[in-house]
């Protein structure tokens, strides 16, 4: 028995990371939006590792921000640690991760849902969704009918999820929770085609039945940076990090066990991530290498659980409590949830366009792991663009696109309609041609103004951006115009930093060009500097030290936003241009790209079957005329 539970704009399945931008998105925009959620305790989970960004995911929290989104803001509130990463290498690269607070990141996230102004929060388990009269129906288990003008799924590892440890294996969604098992069937039934993923995780252990006494300690940094625009106050590192390795050991028990592994034994199907395998892939994949590093991390303040990050594992649980005892620092460890792997099911991207709408089934979105992809930061990019772009056309406003040449985002989204997956997607700085043009410091510069125009930036936020943006440009100017006299001091600092003394007068921005120099070097000796925030002065600084490379990449990014310029019409028959190679027009065919550059980046398409679409372009261009 059902019955009609209302009328909605927009409908999420799933309170993930992805769901909560999408819910967001299209509520702040004025759409009226309802959030579905299997279990209400589920909203905001972190059910991997107790953290927000890392290596290129720094990248893409800060970008979320930029737009408008949710996720920085929320891990700026929750941070216990927070860290810089590879500040050791150019500034393409650095990326901030920030440890939060497990509990109290879900608890925030939740909060915000339930305040959010035409925004409903719902504990249903969809079960059926069909498109009816121009709107899509959204049934729940319980009968309820909501009929919602788009439908964003965000079904995360819910989806069909299946658990492993060992030969132990059911249905179940992560930490515990229901999967969602109806749905899948339904959306094949629709046509939108499946696969099978795999991810896992490893145990949370007692922090009191852990020897810290040999560990190296790994602090975070100060000051701390903060992944959001928006966070005015400074925040502190409030715990630490731990280091270990694995041993010898380790890996015997490891070995001796791994006929009893699901991943090996058969049982699992699902493809697994892979830049995050877990210990016994290391172990066995890696015979050579002696030992394997591990992150002992605090899951939140009020909370003894203690997170094993690099040591996710499905094996069965009394070889975990063997072979995590062979550890050091972990010799008499407790663990408190043992590790397991999840199987769960997940949409071929390549049936999307760059709206993250399926080809064929308007008004229906995908977002998150249920497009390939792995990572709360993937996730929550894919809904808020998916949250958008739904919201916007229930408007009549114009879609919102995302390119690789101005973020993060639009490479993620690029990579997964063009490139598709086999296997769960990670974001990484070398998928970008760009990376030094996409750095996490100039976020604002490349995405708030794409934010304020569609209305997710107030203007608050949008003065404050304008007032930065106005004192970059006078340091800039400053600095390239005022000239230094050679002095004793400014040249015991050159000498000091291994870089040529002056004999003459020197511009600031010449020196700020030489790699030994820092904008903070200068202090004592440019006495006329005008008080500055520490992102005004990284961003002089780095224009200024890049400026060759950067004026190049731009010009690189103009080419290529040429090509995606050449539109390919939507009823282009590949098929039936000559010249066209089978291979590419069969991918073509299948991935249906929206312009040239797109077509460009097809696996299987070649640049010789570029050319041959450029002729067709032309001839038929000149067809019309």
């Amino acid at each position: 028995m059902t019955y009609f539970a209302g009328e909605t704009d927009v409908a999420v399945i799933g309170a993930g990371h992805a769901g909560i931008e999408a819910g967001l998105a299209a509520a702040r925009l004025g759409c009226r939006t309802v959030v579905f959620t299997i279990n209400l305790d589920a909203v905001g989970n972190c059910p991997c590792n107790p953290s927000i960004g890392g290596t290129a995911k720094g990248h893409l929290v800060r970008e979320i921000d930029a737009l408008g989104g949710e996720m920085g803001r929320t891990a700026d509130e929750c941070m216990i640690q927070s860290r810089m990463l590879n500040l050791g290498k150019g500034p393409a690269v650095h990326s901030l991760r920030a440890q939060i607070d497990r509990g109290l990141y879900a608890r925030v996230m939740k909060r915000k849902l339930e305040l959010c102004e035409n925004l409903q929060l719902r504990q249903a388990e969809v079960v059926d969704l069909r498109p009816r009269d121009g709107r899509w129906e959204v049934t729940t288990r319980l009968g309820a009918v909501y009929r919602a003008g788009a439908v964003i799924i965000c079904t995360g590892t819910f989806l069909g999820g299946k658990v492993f440890v060992g030969d132990v294996s059911y249905e179940s969604g992560p930490d515990g929770m229901f999967p969602s098992a109806f749905l899948p069937d339904r959306l094949r039934e629709l046509g939108i085609s499946l696969r099978r993923f795999k991810t896992g995780t490893p145990a949370r252990v007692l922090k009191s039945s852990v020897d810290f006494s040999g560990l190296e300690v790994q602090h975070g940094d100060e000051p701390v940076t903060p992944f959001s625009y928006d966070t005015g106050r400074e925040l502190e590192n409030k715990e630490v990090c731990y280091i270990s390795w694995t041993s010898e050991e380790t890996h015997r028990v490891i070995r001796d066990n791994i006929s009893r592994s699901p991943l090996y034994g058969g049982l699992i199907e699902g493809v697994g991530p892979r830049y995050c395998p877990s210990i016994e892939d290391k172990v066995i994949r890696f015979p050579d290498k002696a030992r394997h590093q591990l992150f002992i991390e605090p899951c939140g303040l009020e909370t003894e659980e203690m997170y094993l990050q690099g040591m996710s594992s499905s094996l069965p649980e009394d070889v975990q409590v063997e072979f995590y005892r062979t550890i050091p620092g972990l010799e008499n460890v407790q663990i408190m949830r043992s590790a397991y792997a999840i199987e769960y099911d997940c949409c071929d991207p390549l049936q999307l366009n760059a709206t993250l709408e399926f080809r064929g089934w308007p008004g229906l979105y995908g977002a998150g792991q249920f497009n390939g992809s792995s990572g709360y930061e993937e996730a929550a990019a894919q809904g808020l663009v998916a949250g958008i772009n739904a919201a916007r056309k229930l408007m009549g406003k114009e879609r919102l696109i995302l390119d690789r040449a101005g973020s993060y985002i639009g490479t993620l989204i690029d990579d997964l309609i063009t490139k598709g997956v086999t296997d769960p997607y990670r974001m990484m700085t070398s998928r970008s041609e760009y990376r030094l043009i996409l750095r996490q410091d100039n976020a604002d510069e490349r995405l708030t103004p794409i934010g304020r125009e569609i209305g997710l930036i107030s203007d608050e936020r949008w003065e404050r951006f304008q007032r930065k943006q106005s004192e970059k440009a006078a340091e800039l100017k400053r600095v390239q115009s005022t000239t230094l006299p050679p002095s004793q001091a400014l040249n015991d600092l050159l000498v000091s930093r291994g870089t040529t003394p002056v004999s003459t007068g020197i511009k600031i921005c010449e020196l700020l060009k030489r790699p030994q120099i820092s904008y903070s070097d200068l202090t004592d000796v440019d006495p006329h500097r005008p008080e500055l925030s520490r992102a005004v002065q990284e961003s002089v600084e780095i224009q200024l030290k890049y400026e060759g490379y950067i004026k190049r990449q731009l010009a690189d990014i103009e080419e290529m936003r040429r090509v995606e310029g050449k539109v390919l019409p939507e009823d282009i028959d590949y098929g039936k241009i000559k010249g066209l190679r089978l291979e590419a027009a069969e991918k073509l065919e299948k991935v249906r790209p929206e312009n040239l550059g797109q077509a460009g980046r097809v696996s299987g398409v070649s640049p010789a079957d570029i050319s041959v679409l450029m002729i067709w372009l032309a001839s038929r261009k000149d067809k019309e005329v």
